[in-house]
């Protein structure tokens, strides 16, 4: 598949990444030509130095036969101009970076169509959403929901009074259970596990369950399921201000921000918050605000480090639920070792809606998730392929990767080693970052 990416920034440059460790055809289009370099040496993919906007730069880049155009440059009105431009050109399928929500009304939406601009990513949308998930679902880390929810995929951190803590696979195999295993992050690295591996302490397991038996793990995993209702949030930010307008009075919420000009602005936009201008990496402002009272707190201001510190101080202020964000990828990992609860980052957010969208062109594909060093894919088992030609304990697959359910007939299933995959099962496959393409050639 031909994409072309314009935009190198962090977003582009993240995306390009991630598509070319999967062999695909990635052209990226910037005016830097410092940030080309750059990728242009470390990546398989090919650079086009020149104005995103410039019919002669998209022309030379080839976007007359490309199948997917991605405009992620940090101009929303240059991404929509350019997403007009490569379609006049020939672009199949055309993809904007927005800052604007009234840009994704679906009242708006055939005008975006007409001019060119087929889809739109709004980051902080993204974002808004996964706090409100994380929110509703405060007892994971991750919760991913395919298919209406036919199948869920949940990470869990396990606690020290967890049931399944010291358990050996095989052991929990010989059990009677509704989940499957698919991935364990421990210190820093993501293992595809095995029948001899561990559950420890402190590891964060990614379950593949179904909605009748995701409440099961609650217990197993040492945790409880709490109502959230009062949140403080540090940083006036556009997802804060997109979080207030989508969860309504679901929540009393009480932002503090350090900027008097943006406080203001938010008691406009934001008609159901408290605004609180203070300094909150200052824990006597925490608890003027009322930290020991809330349910949960959310750090969005404009550094990761503050993010992940403030969190830090507000669970030994006893908040039981703390979400970060988190935009530099190097402290992902970092961070989720720390006990701060749910990290967010907008670029593997954005990411990962775009290889839900990569569906559209290519129907034997679709990543439903992408973490920091490993994918979630939902592939489609073709006819005669290997995957269909035994059971699954019978094919030899690489230890690098893992089956945890499918999609058949419109049903989810967990899979076993007795399951046999059939043909036009939609198979959702967990594997290090990466080895995607090696996988897929199973189910062609």
């Amino acid at each position: 598949m031909k994409i072309v990416i314009a935009g190198a920034g962090e977003v582009g440059t993240h995306l390009a990444k991630l598509l070319s460790n999967e062999e695909q055809d990635i052209t990226v289009v910037d005016s830097d030509g410092e940030k080309l370099a750059v990728l242009d040496s470390n990546y398989n993919l090919l650079t086009c130095q020149g104005s995103p906007t410039s019919f002669a730069t998209l022309r030379q880049a080839g976007v007359e036969g490309c199948d997917l155009f991605i405009a992620v440059t940090p101009f929303e009105t240059r991404n929509i101009i350019a997403c007009a431009i490569a379609k006049s050109l020939g672009a199949s399928k055309t993809v904007a970076r927005i800052d604007n929500y009234e840009f994704k009304d679906p009242a708006n939406k055939d005008f975006f169509t007409h001019i060119g601009a087929d889809d739109m990513i709004y980051p902080e949308y993204l974002a808004a959403l996964e706090i409100i998930q994380a929110l509703r679902h405060n007892w994971v880390r991750h919760w991913f929901e395919l298919h209406d929810g036919e199948l869920i995929l949940v990470g869990v951190k396990l606690r020290e009074n967890a049931p399944l803590q010291g358990m050996q696979l095989k052991e929990l195999g010989m059990t009677e259970h509704s989940f499957h295993v698919a991935a364990i992050k421990r210190n820093h690295e993501t293992i595809i596990p095995g029948g001899l591996d561990r559950l420890q302490v402190n590891d964060i397991v990614y379950f593949m369950t179904t909605r009748d038996h995701v409440d099961s793990l609650v217990a197993l995993c040492g945790k409880t399921q709490r109502k959230i209702r009062d949140i403080l949030i540090m940083g006036g930010s556009r997802i804060a201000i997109r979080l207030c307008a989508m969860v309504g009075d679901e929540f009393n919420i009480k932002i503090v921000d350090i900027d008097r000009e943006r406080c203001l602005r938010l008691s406009e936009k934001c008609p159901n918050a408290s605004i609180i201008n203070a300094d909150a990496r200052d824990t006597d402002a925490l608890l003027d605000a009322g930290i020991t009272d809330m349910d949960a707190f959310i750090a969005l201001a404009d550094s990761s480090e503050t993010n992940i510190l403030t969190c830090l101080s507000a669970k030994e202020l006893g908040v039981v639920k703390t979400i970060a964000e988190v935009e530099n990828l190097q402290f992902i990992s970092e961070a989720e070792g720390l006990n701060i609860g749910t990290v967010i980052n907008k670029k593997l957010l954005a990411s990962s809606r775009i290889f839900q969208m990569l569906l559209d062109r290519d129907t034997s594909t679709s990543k439903c998730m992408a973490l920091a060093d490993a994918e979630v894919a939902e592939i489609v088992a073709s006819e005669g392929s290997k995957i269909t030609r035994a059971a699954v304990k019978d094919l030899k697959l690489s230890h690098e990767m893992t089956i945890a359910g499918l999609i058949r007939d419109g049903k989810g299933y967990l899979v076993s080693g007795n399951t046999v995959i059939e043909p036009g099962d939609r198979v959702v496959v967990f594997t290090l970052s990466g080895l995607l393409h090696k996988v897929e050639k199973l189910f062609k």
